[in-house]
């Protein structure tokens, strides 16, 4: 019933999104509406919901959960637009839903990320509040069990 954030923070390959879907799997299965997005697909969907003349009923999809999980936060630079529609998801979820971000990119980079360092400060200032940071230590599990050897 609280709406609280999670940052799980490392590098590629420990666990984070791994962790993001357990999380998601256990909130479906208590019957807790759950939205999965890569941050990259979550913006493309937007874009192409918002050239639809569409946007309002895709946020108004995307608000009926109460969880929203962001993986790979980071991966990409966001452009303008494509921060503004961001802002717009987690300013409206702020107090009514939980986010869960996976990223290996620290909060000081997220201005980076976003092209806006007052757009990163808002939104890192809405997660804080909030949530939690857990930060994930190791080497890639993909990279330990790779079929290619170096």
């Amino acid at each position: 019933s609280r709406c609280e954030d999670l940052v799980l923070y490392g590098p590629v390959g420990v666990g984070k999104s791994h962790l993001a879907i357990a999380i998601g799997r256990l909130a479906c299965a208590r019957g807790i509406p759950v939205r999965f997005f890569t941050a990259t697909g979550l913006l493309m969907r937007l874009r192409r919901a918002q050239q639809d003349n569409r946007l309002d009923r895709e946020l108004a999809g995307i608000g009926k959960a109460r969880l929203l999980i962001i993986d790979e936060f980071g991966y990409l630079p966001i452009d303008e637009e494509g921060s503004r529609l961001l802002f717009q998801i987690i300013s409206d979820s702020y107090e009514t839903r939980s986010i869960i971000y996976t990223t290996n990119i620290e909060f000081s980079g997220w201005g980076r990320i976003l092209g806006d360092k007052n757009m990163a400060a808002a939104l890192i200032d809405r997660t804080v509040h909030h949530g939690r940071l857990i930060r994930f230590e190791g080497h890639s599990y993909r990279s330990q069990h790779a079929l290619m050897t170096k």
